[in-house]
């Protein structure tokens, strides 16, 4: 049987979140890479396989799966040595769910709205409407390590590998934590995960072209 086949895009939150999941659970895997910017995911040979041609994208072994915290719950049923990153507890992975869903729905969707304008759209301004949005956000994200070391307790799971890719993307854009001690020291604690330091190669490619359009 070959490795599962990550399909990535190192500039994406999301699929750095996909990769540093691999990385953690110890899954052998093959990058295939797909570069946005140059429009690939479109590709006819992309479309079939994943038709919402978004990364990142699984291929295991001919099972497709797209949709970042979904790929990383899949492999961590699938590959994980011990229920460390997923919890088998009922209750323990109740809140790393919550976590990713969180994520999901709240924090990156606000990372995406400050971003995604000023990449695409020709906004060279953040909207303070929308920085009072993602600081709100963040204090929520700085209450749940308040009594934690990590997003779901005391030990890193999928929840942090996921919520550390989308925080190391609007970090480097440049976004100030001073207000949110706890999230300072998790992220600092988030670069002994696997996979860490990639992951921030592809948030500094994906700020930097965020900044570049940002008024001086």
């Amino acid at each position: 049987m070959s490795a599962p086949k990550l399909y990535h895009e190192p500039r994406s939150g999301p699929s750095r979140g996909a990769f540093l999941a691999a990385k953690a659970i110890g899954v052998p895997i093959e990058i295939e890479k797909v570069d946005l910017m140059k429009k690939e995911q479109p590709k006819e040979s992309f479309l079939k396989i994943n038709p919402q041609h978004c990364v990142p994208t699984l291929d295991d072994d001919g099972f497709i799966l797209w949709e970042s915290r979904a790929i990383a719950s899949y492999l961590a049923e699938k590959f994980g040595k011990d229920d460390q990153w997923y919890p088998k507890d009922l209750r323990r992975r109740a809140v790393v769910n919550q976590r990713l869903y969180f994520d999901s729905s709240n924090l990156y969707v606000k990372i995406r709205a400050i971003c995604y304008p000023i990449l695409f759209m020709g906004e060279t301004e953040i909207k303070t409407a929308l920085k009072d949005d993602l600081n709100n956000s963040l204090k929520f994200l700085d209450g749940f390590l308040s009594n934690t070391k990590w997003v779901a307790g005391d030990n890193p799971t999928i929840a942090d590998t996921s919520i550390c890719a989308s925080m190391s993307s609007i970090l480097a854009v440049g976004w100030d934590l001073t207000d949110f001690p706890n999230i300072q020291r998790w992220f600092k604690d988030c670069a002994s995960l696997p996979g860490f330091e990639e992951n921030l190669e592809g948030a500094k490619t994906f700020g930097d072209a965020v900044k570049k359009n940002l008024k001086q």
